[in-house]
């Protein structure tokens, strides 16, 4: 979402995202790597005679795809600050296609170096129908910090050691 320093945003930029398809795979993936086994998302027969009449995907597996359907650059980025306000309208189904509309909502300066954006985000299927609606904060770094880390030689990540733990010490 951090696509460049945050003291160049504006509040109504609107960032561009990609959509992605929920798959069989992605769901049962993240019930391995999370242990959520609940029977709305892995058991068929369970899901079929729910309100929904098959299986669900996960709200949390929903909001895990967005960050990798919009572009970071790790020169601007320190960490995400916050997630407020996760609804879940509506849900997604295996084989919907997901993406997102996510507008800057507020940016508000925490220091010489640092700043945080709030982000809006609205997540549709491929019907346009809302099924998630969150606000990120993310911290980032102001223009002249990325200049000067830029200077000091930052390691291709855009993270210069000493420089990350000082602006993370009370985020």
């Amino acid at each position: 979402m951090l696509h460049k320093p945050v003291d160049e945003l504006t509040v109504g930029e609107i960032v561009p995202a990609r959509g992605r398809t929920v798959t069989e795979t992605d769901v049962v993936s993240f019930c391995y790597l999370t242990g959520n086994w609940l029977e709305i998302h892995s058991n068929e027969e369970v899901a079929a005679n729910s309100p929904y009449g098959r299986r669900l995907v996960q709200g949390s597996l929903v909001f895990s795809i967005i960050p990798g359907l919009v572009v970071w650059d790790a020169r601007y980025m320190i960490a995400m600050y916050a997630v407020n306000e996760m609804r879940f309208p509506r849900p997604v189904f295996i084989g919907d296609t997901i993406t997102a509309d996510i507008a800057v909502e507020d940016i508000e300066m925490r220091d010489a170096d640092t700043g945080i954006a709030t982000f809006g985000v609205t997540v549709v299927n491929q019907r346009k129908e809302v099924v998630q609606t969150f606000r990120m904060r993310i911290l980032g770094r102001r223009a002249h910090a990325v200049a000067a880390l830029a200077a000091e030689g930052a390691s291709a990540d855009g993270h210069s050691g000493a420089k990350l733990g000082a602006e993370l010490s009370d985020a």
